[in-house]
């Protein structure tokens, strides 16, 4: 089969689909994320501004107990929200402390603003050998509420920000293409829905 997304990371489903229901390509970006010091403050730039929303929040996300950052256990948390702006997801996250983290560590940097951009991988563990063949790092690993797991993958200080693995489950499908579904034809209204 001709690869429509050459570059991709990781491999195609089984059955061969090439994208996501919400219209991105699998094994490419589906993603941008940005780090902001007020994540009500940041929605409504988004909402106001640009008429981007609704906004998926979620607080308190801390990845779980077998998150890892650098190789240590994790025990930062976040506030994140989520929206679609055409078929590029937009993610807004919010550190709540002074934990060891990715996002301090951009913060500390480069200060607030682009931190990953997010891919969406069929197979994350294949995905990071890949990208470790390439000379990226592993920086931080999580469980996420899709099932599976995150892995942010650090290509080194001259690259714009981390690469994000995301397990491509029928959960993330379901959940991600209900956001993307709201973001058609939106007109407003609620603007910050709960995440799930």
């Amino acid at each position: 089969m001709h690869d429509r997304y050459p570059g991709r990371i990781g491999r195609c489903d089984a059955a061969g689909v090439t994208e996501l229901v919400f219209g991105q390509p699998r094994g490419g970006i589906f993603q941008m994320a940005y780090i902001v010091e007020d994540l009500g403050a940041a929605i409504d730039y988004w909402v106001h501004d640009l008429g981007v929303g609704p906004w998926f929040r979620l607080d308190g996300f801390d990845g779980g107990d077998d998150a890892v950052h650098r190789g240590e256990k994790y025990t930062a948390t976040v506030d994140l929200a989520m929206a679609f702006a055409g078929h590029m997801q937009i993610e807004l996250i919010q550190p709540n402390d002074d934990e060891p983290s990715v996002y301090k560590e951009t913060i500390e940097a480069r200060g607030y603003g682009f931190h990953h951009f997010g891919v969406a991988s069929d197979d994350v563990e294949a995905g990071i050998a890949e990208l470790e063949s390439k000379g990226y790092v592993l920086a931080f690993k999580a469980s996420v509420p899709t099932g599976g797991h995150v892995a942010y993958m650090d290509g080194g200080p001259d690259q714009p920000g981390f690469l994000e693995l995301c397990a491509a489950t029928p959960a993330f499908e379901e959940l991600f293409g209900s956001f993307h579904r709201a973001s058609v034809g939106w007109d407003g209204s609620d603007p910050v829905r709960p995440f799930g």
